[in-house]
């Protein structure tokens, strides 16, 4: 592995990405939410659905500009846990901070293995323990890939230190292929901070892709499913076509999972979801509007891969991509938190219909990302941050980080 130039980050900018991140992520959050569920099987939607009253309870399936921003649980946990981090000033929460973290502050509005981890704590059980299949049935769930992709931000440019951060976090709701999928997604937020922003977004999609693939084991499911989606996107004679490579992903995981040695466990499992998001991000290609639209179309627990990879692109083009989606438009920045956490902080007491600003958020942010980069030997600096050299990883390569659970074939 060669060396990479000494990546340099200007704060500023980089807090205004940031603050991009979240607003992206709620706006794809709640537009997902209209056909959350809706289709799980065939007929899926397809790009003709897209302004029909076809969503939730006839929703119309179209853009959703929250103003304030409602929390769900694509954005809320990772709040929390941002929240435990700026209190204790740490990178790496133990596993009684998280325990306590929860106990406080995430009861309701939560679902499948974040509930069963949150229920084992009630009864003593500490992270990861949480995540044991023996305790709990439900690790192979989407929980963890939705919730724990703020630790790659806060290592912009950092992925070995972003999957050390992210590790128990991770294994508090996820193992095997599940934990891939979450580690998979943190990756990509670190790697966003490389995106040269002069080069065709295509192409620097498909590389953080590949580089933050290279980091899965081989035998991992989930590795089999950035393959399969990426190979089908790169062979694809028309880019426009993700309809085509969604069917052939129900096909391998879902309708004849059996026949590729897999297991589908239903739509709110880890891989189908994985695949349904890497496809949206993949065809997408770098529009925040294209990226959210085939998320939203895509099928399955629709919201959840549309949030992240929304925020992803959000966090790669800055404000000037959200503005380029929705000229005009007024975007707003008010979190409301309290809608699902009401035992956080009300950091703005004067206004009634939220608690927060996501640029009071990203400043919070920036303070532990200087922790990160005192962590990783590099320079912080009153304009700018200067990381260290790394070496480049180059596309196949693998290696795990510490205590990264393994799939085994059972788990497939």
């Amino acid at each position: 592995m060669s060396s990479s130039p000494r990546l340099q980050i200007d704060r500023a900018a980089y807090a205004e990405r940031l603050r991009a991140m979240w607003i992206g992520a709620c706006i794809a959050n709640w537009t997902g939410l209209r056909t959350e569920g809706v289709r799980v099987e065939r007929p899926f939607f397809t790009d003709a659905d897209w302004g029909a009253p076809r969503g939730r309870d006839g929703a119309r399936i179209d853009f959703v500009l929250p103003d304030p921003c409602p929390a769900d649980d694509d954005t809320d946990i990772e709040y929390v846990y941002l929240h435990l981090m700026t209190e204790a000033r740490t990178l790496f929460l133990s596993p009684e901070q998280i325990r306590d973290g929860w106990r406080a502050h995430i009861n309701d509005f939560i679902w499948v293995s974040n509930r069963r981890a949150r229920d084992l704590m009630e009864r003593g059980v500490l992270p990861p323990a949480t995540s044991d299949p023996a305790l709990n049935p439900d690790a192979l769930q989407i929980d963890a890939q939705l919730t724990t992709e703020i630790f790659g931000a806060l290592a912009p440019g950092m992925p070995e230190l972003a999957l050390r951060i992210a590790d128990l976090p991770i294994r508090t709701t996820a193992r095997d292929h599940a934990a891939h999928a979450a580690q998979f997604h943190v990756l990509l937020f670190s790697l966003a901070a490389t995106v040269d922003l002069e080069k065709p977004r295509r192409q620097e999609i498909v590389r953080i892709v590949r580089e933050a693939r290279s980091h899965l084991p081989d035998d991992s499911k989930a590795a089999d499913v950035i393959d399969f989606v990426l190979s089908a996107y790169l062979s694809a004679k028309d880019r426009g076509d993700w309809e085509r490579v969604r069917d052939a992903i129900a096909d391998r995981y879902q309708e004849r999972a059996w026949a590729h040695g897999f297991v589908y466990r239903g739509f709110t499992e880890s891989a189908i979801n994985l695949a349904t998001a890497t496809l949206a991000l993949l065809f997408g290609e770098g529009s925040f509007r294209r990226t959210v639209q085939i998320g939203t179309l895509s099928g399955w627990d629709s919201d959840n891969g549309t949030a992240t990879m929304g925020s992803l692109v959000a966090l790669i083009g800055g404000m000037d991509e959200l503005h380029r989606a929705f000229p005009g438009a007024s975007l707003s920045e008010r979190y409301h938190i309290h809608r699902t956490r009401p035992t956080l902080p009300d950091r703005l007491p004067q206004d009634p219909e939220a608690e927060d600003t996501f640029t009071d958020v990203a400043r919070r942010m920036v303070a532990l990302i200087d922790l990160a980069v005192h962590e990783e030997g590099g320079q912080v600096e009153p304009t700018r941050w200067l990381l260290p050299h790394r070496p480049r990883r180059i596309a196949g390569a693998t290696r795990a980080p510490e205590r990264r659970p393994r799939a085994p074939s059972s788990a497939r």
